[in-house]
């Protein structure tokens, strides 16, 4: 059924056709202990993180996250999505987290933060999504060539 559409009174002769979007609702995945999981990756660290109703403490690995991250930035970095949500104080984080260095670690804490939120509470979705904090951010390190010094710096090159 292909018409040929010539003018504009062609295209009023088909008519309208309205699209029906189906609204996904999406129900709160919460454990027996009033817990949600996530899993949350940046580089090649790997954060397990649960979030629960609580005053907004966050421990990391059984450390406090003033004693774990010593710098303010990663930090900020991991209470970004709570930040956004306006959830600060709602909802504590219990996280263990390896691999990786202290910022890919802070990124994987978010990642997984800002995830179990959505799984918590689904109607932050639209929230977070904006900030790209539920995207995986793929991004790792290039691997080393031969010939190289690193992946792209050549060695010094002499003339003489």
């Amino acid at each position: 059924m292909t018409d040929t559409v010539n003018s504009l009174e062609d295209l009023a002769a088909l008519g309208t056709t309205e699209k029906v979007v189906e609204v996904v609702v999406r129900e709160p995945q919460i454990d027996s202990l009033g817990r949600s999981y996530s899993t949350g990756k940046r580089k090649n660290a790997i954060a397990r993180v649960w979030v629960k109703r609580g005053s907004g403490k966050i421990t990391i690995n059984g450390k406090d996250q003033e004693v774990y991250f010593a710098r303010p930035v990663l930090r900020m970095v991991i209470n970004q999505p709570g930040q956004v949500t306006n959830r600060t104080s709602e909802f504590d984080v219990i996280a263990t987290v390896k691999g990786g260095g202290l910022s890919g670690q802070a990124g994987a804490i978010r990642h997984g933060i800002a995830t179990a939120l959505t799984r918590f509470e689904p109607a932050l979705r639209p929230v977070l999504k904006p900030f790209g904090y539920l995207t995986r951010d793929s991004r790792v390190v290039e691997r080393k060539k031969y010939g190289r010094a690193k992946a792209r710096r050549s060695f010094q090159f002499s003339k003489r």
